[in-house]
């Protein structure tokens, strides 16, 4: 069992100092921050070393002293003797014991190489490459486990989830939305692009955006079987969806955009899914814009939802704090929400989840947020105080805390049916560059 594994399956007092008054949450403050050119997705093992996805490779960074997170190693320029090398764009990677593997690029681009890395990283100080598996399609996201490499295989088509033997580097199974309901064959691969997954268990999270989030049974990889599916929109409401207006306006606004999935443990029922959406008026409360939902998977039922966190303009063009990244780990869920900062919720009670702690800072955006012992590790992808904001990105850690008595607001009380809803997936990989590209030319990219 790899470490994240165990902590969503046991640990519950990741989080000890206080929040201060009861029933209030008090802004806890950074312990460290070690610059990482290009940070983004990051994940942390047993012995609070953080991989840092970091858009040319990755680094890896000591954060067993929070107070002064120090880098070990870095892998950049991945893939520079390939013809079309050096690889970009690699914006995810997981960890799976002494395996880290990074994928890219995350964005469809021509003239780079299109694959995912593993690494041996039993010595952090010195990671080794043991396999490149090239691929036809971008790879926005990526996971592992001790036999599988799991991509999310975009082709444009039928974008399948897609089963790499670790051994031999041979693809041994498919599974796509349009296999579980064939009607999603007549949508704009667009609207169904799978956007992420995370294996947890011989269970495949797969968010599809429009389609909605998908539960897989991968524990034999030659063979993927559906399991159930939620929320999501109408397949045959979308089949009609074909002008750029149309599809900007599905890919970026509630309901739709599943973005990203994971289990608070192997075995329990209790998922959380988040959505990447923006409202489409500068007027629409945080409702509009994307949060964290706890479902029940089981049943089928939405628990809870956390609004994101307040901004004078809640569009696509105003200040970003609609959810990205998150991670269970016991009874506590970190979440990241861009400029909207980080923050932790006990989901103890999954029905009402309470709000511990949180840092905002409007000129930080952030990816993701992860426990790690007795502390928090975030990255900010961007500092937009920086001349060169990419290149201001950070490693930041983050003090523990511990439960408030009266549970934050969490359930959205627009009386949203959240069968209807789902959540986008074009998470920074797809939307980060939206002010540069402009709406039309990223609406082209999300069409695969």
């Amino acid at each position: 069992m790899r470490r994240r594994d165990a902590l969503r399956a046991g640990a519950a007092t990741l989080l000890l100092p206080a929040v201060g008054r009861a029933g209030a949450t008090e802004p806890f403050e950074p312990l460290g921050r070690l610059s990482v050119p290009g940070a983004k997705e990051l994940v942390v093992d047993d012995d609070d070393i953080a991989y840092v996805a970091a858009t040319d490779g990755f680094a890896t960074v000591d954060t067993s002293d929070p107070t002064e997170p120090t880098l070990l190693a870095e892998r950049r320029s991945l893939l520079a003797d390939h013809p079309d090398g050096p690889m970009a764009g690699v914006q995810d990677g997981k960890l799976y014991g002494d395996r880290y593997a990074v994928a890219g690029p995350a964005n469809p681009l021509d003239d780079v190489p299109k694959a995912a890395i593993v690494f041996d990283i039993s010595d952090p100080t010195a990671p080794e490459r043991v396999l490149v598996h090239e691929t036809p399609f971008y790879n926005h996201n990526v996971d592992l486990d001790d036999e599988t490499l799991y991509l999310c295989g975009n082709d444009g088509d039928r974008n399948p989830l897609v089963c790499v033997d670790l051994g031999t580097g041979e693809t041994v199974g498919r599974w796509s939305v349009v296999d579980a309901d064939d009607r999603w064959a007549d949508v704009d691969p667009g609207l169904r692009q799978l956007h992420d997954v995370t294996v947890v268990d011989g269970v495949a999270y797969c968010s599809y955006l429009e389609a909605g989030t998908w539960l897989v049974d991968v524990s034999d990889p030659a063979d993927p079987t559906t399991v159930t599916g939620l929320r999501g929109r109408d397949p045959e409401a979308l089949a009609g969806v074909d002008s750029r207006a149309e599809l900007r306006e599905a890919t970026f606004s509630l309901p739709g955009n599943d973005h990203s999935a994971a289990p608070r443990g192997p075995g329990d029922p209790v998922l959380a899914l988040n959505e990447e959406a923006w409202a489409t008026d500068p007027e629409a409360p945080a409702s509009a814009v994307g949060g964290v939902e706890l479902w029940d998977h089981e049943a089928g039922e939405r628990l809870a939802r956390i609004k994101a966190p307040p901004t004078d303009d809640p569009t696509l063009g105003g200040t970003w704090t609609t959810a990205h990244n998150f991670e269970f780990a016991g009874d506590r869920l970190y979440t990241s929400w861009y400029r909207g900062g980080v923050r932790v919720h006990d989901v103890s009670d999954p029905a009402a989840p309470r709000e511990l702690g949180g840092w905002r800072d409007e000129t930080t955006e952030f990816w993701t947020a992860r426990g790690a012992g007795d502390h928090v590790v975030a990255s900010g992808w961007r500092d937009l105080s920086a001349d060169d904001p990419e290149a201001a990105a950070a490693v930041y850690t983050f003090p523990t805390v511990e439960s408030p008595s009266t549970p934050t607001e969490a359930v959205d009380e627009t009386g949203t049916d959240t069968a209807e809803t789902t959540a986008d997936g074009t998470g920074l990989g797809l939307v980060a560059g939206a002010a540069g590209l402009g709406l039309a030319e990223l609406a082209r990219r999300l069409r695969g």
